[in-house]
């Protein structure tokens, strides 16, 4: 997978080796296909040809039930997450190779994994075989995903962008790369940095936690079982908004945020400063 930002530096690079590692590991990528089919399974045979060929919300699956799904996503990925968080809390629960924890990389990958499975629910395209198969634009919308699921503000309006029909509609005549480098791409470079810091600081606390083996793995399940479903309630909660309820005037509050992102990048060389709520686990 290509560096998002083009380059490496050493303020990007501990995202990037998470990303690159997380997408190598089995079972990360989704197929939207099969998830889809197999998430809709009880429904008739035409609508499950509707809901892959359109997305469940063009097929007019009921919004509550898509909610539904999308929490019981997060909330089996949330305990598959823990169960490995803690043996890999045991020693010798790293990734051979690089100087991320085990269990931080097995908690974005299922974090990743989910939010694919959500972002199909809500009408995305295949990541990974489909009109977005492209490395840097698959990077950066889920750089995206990760900050809306850790709180980096900012994140949402690039989400709500990026998701909703209203927004794709308005921004029609303007070039798909356009929009991509000139508005997103600021943003998330934002995210990008501000999880890296986040992610060095509860790497080096997990550190230590694991200086007593048991007890090191009690608190990575036990994190991961306190942060992950409200990490995913949080991407929910965009991705529902920005397909059921988008305003005209909500989306021209988020384009101004993410213009104003780019032009406060681009006069000072730096990234606005930004909020994050979560905890990297």
């Amino acid at each position: 997978m290509s560096d998002l930002m083009g380059h490496s530096n050493s303020n990007d690079e501990m995202l990037a080796i998470v990303l690159n590692k997380a997408v190598q590991m089995p079972g990360m990528k989704v197929d939207r296909e099969a998830f889809l089919r197999k998430q809709f399974k009880s429904e008739s045979h035409e609508m499950i040809t509707a809901i892959v060929e359109k997305g469940p919300i063009e097929a007019n699956f009921s919004r509550d039930k898509l909610r539904i799904k999308a929490r019981r996503i997060f909330l089996d990925r949330t305990l598959t997450s823990a169960g490995l968080s803690f043996a890999a809390g045991l020693p010798g629960g790293f990734a051979a190779g690089i100087t991320i924890p085990a269990d931080t990389l097995q908690f974005f990958t299922m974090a990743l994994r989910a939010a694919q499975e959500v972002a199909y629910l809500y009408g995305e395209d295949d990541f990974w075989n489909g009109e977005i198969s492209d490395d840097e634009q698959v990077t950066g919308q889920l750089i995206l995903y990760c900050g809306v699921m850790f709180g980096a503000s900012g994140a949402s309006s690039a989400v709500r962008v990026v998701s909703s029909q209203l927004a794709k509609a308005a921004l029609k005549q303007l070039p798909q790369r356009a929009l991509t480098k000139g508005v997103i791409y600021p943003m998330v470079k934002s995210v990008a940095k501000l999880l890296t810091v986040q992610m060095t600081k509860g790497i080096f606390a997990k550190g230590v936690s694991k200086a007593i083996p048991v007890v090191g793995g009690i608190v990575s399940g036990s994190i991961t079982l306190v942060t992950m479903r409200p990490m995913g309630l949080r991407l929910i909660n965009v991705l529902d908004h920005s397909h059921f309820a988008y305003s005209d005037e909500q989306l021209e509050n988020d384009l101004s945020i993410l213009n104003n992102v780019g032009r406060s990048s681009s006069a000072s060389g730096r990234d606005i400063p930004d909020v994050v709520v979560g905890e990297i686990v």
